[in-house]
């Protein structure tokens, strides 16, 4: 598929969507909408990912088959100032993809330019119809779970899981990723926002994620959601560790982040208290240790000091850590998969439904 991603003054820091598509999805991406760059490239500010031109609107970009809304703003609006993309792309004969709180298929506007132009309008973050509480089962299942967490939002939980999942399969272990948020899903085609569920069907979401999946895969690294500290997102934390009852963490952090990102009243605790935080949050439900630790340097200039970020980072959380980005998964992986499962592989593949 061809796509074109709305990212309008945000790309790149501030739209995970975009950048996670050029980075891991299997969309060929066109062109990405941002007014504050148009006439640049994506290789301009994102190295080693899918490159594009960045055009200042939907009008600017090449022919395609749909436009992504790519970022996904504090609580999951609508901006206004879109509008004009989205009414074009629909004009164009383009579908429409995206991952906010606000459906797009009940916008009056937008249902009737799809009906008479024969396009899609999908809302990535509609969860099923039929969800329902957790019934505490996913602890049962027959594979092992790694879920990803943070110290706050965007701090490279989902890049750290499919990071993970690809070095996991390298090691020859039958490994999937959990997409529980809509980049996620974009990116794997399957999953639940789990930030869209009911709260008391939210961890049941989770738990029915996982329960798939393991029908299919033997390691499974669940994506994180939020943070336990964040003053507006720990509800979904909560629910997702709790449906998904893991058995092992990975905890995520961006270098040189002090506080919550919006919500600069709100100092994030040292990384070693994070940790014990995490695990003693999971222990009633799923005992679980913080047995990795993933850290975004994006913003540290020099490997070499780097480096010595990572290295501080994984001995305040007494355990291997890497940028999975920067440098390689693989140096986590190790401790991540018990050597006893990683003996019972039975090398099972393919993708479950939600």
């Amino acid at each position: 598929m061809r796509v074109a991603i709305l990212a309008h003054e945000k790309f790149p820091d501030r739209a995970k969507t975009a950048v996670g598509i050029c980075r891991y999805g299997e969309q060929d991406v066109v062109a990405v909408l941002d007014r504050d760059r148009a006439g640049d490239r994506v290789a301009d500010h994102v190295p080693d990912v899918q490159d594009a031109p960045i055009v200042e609107s939907m009008a600017d970009a090449p022919a395609c088959d749909a436009l992504v809304i790519g970022i996904a703003p504090i609580g999951g609006d609508f901006d206004p100032s879109w509008r004009s993309d989205v009414r074009t792309a629909l004009e164009r004969g383009c579908d429409v993809l995206a991952g906010l709180h606000y459906p797009l298929a009940e916008d009056e506007e937008f249902v009737t330019l799809a009906a008479e132009h024969d396009c899609e309008l999908r809302d990535v973050r509609e969860p099923p119809d039929d969800l329902d509480v957790s019934r505490g089962t996913a602890g049962d299942v027959d594979a092992h779970v790694i879920a990803t967490v943070g110290t706050d939002c965007s701090t490279g939980k989902l890049t750290t899981t499919l990071e993970l999942v690809d070095a996991l399969r390298a090691e020859g272990l039958d490994a999937a990723a959990v997409p529980t948020g809509q980049t996620g899903i974009l990116i794997e085609g399957w999953g639940i926002a789990v930030d869209r569920a009911i709260s008391d069907y939210a961890a049941g979401a989770a738990e029915r994620l996982v329960e798939n999946a393991a029908a299919e895969h033997d390691v499974l690294v669940v994506e994180g959601q939020g943070s336990i500290l964040h003053p507006a997102y720990s509800g979904v934390t909560a629910s997702l560790l709790h449906g998904a009852m893991p058995d092992a963490l990975v905890l995520c952090h961006e270098a040189g982040r002090e506080a919550i990102h919006g919500y600069e009243a709100f100092a994030i605790p040292p990384a070693s208290e994070v940790a014990s935080r995490y695990e003693q949050f999971v222990e009633p439900v799923a005992p679980a240790a913080v047995v990795a630790g993933a850290l975004n340097t994006s913003r540290i200039e020099g490997e070499d000091e780097a480096q010595r970020a990572v290295e501080e980072f994984g001995a305040a959380i007494d355990a291997p850590a890497t940028d999975p980005v920067r440098f390689e998964a693989s140096e986590v992986v190790d401790g991540l998969v018990p050597e006893d499962e990683e003996a019972a592989q039975s090398g099972r593949s393919g993708g479950p439904e939600p």
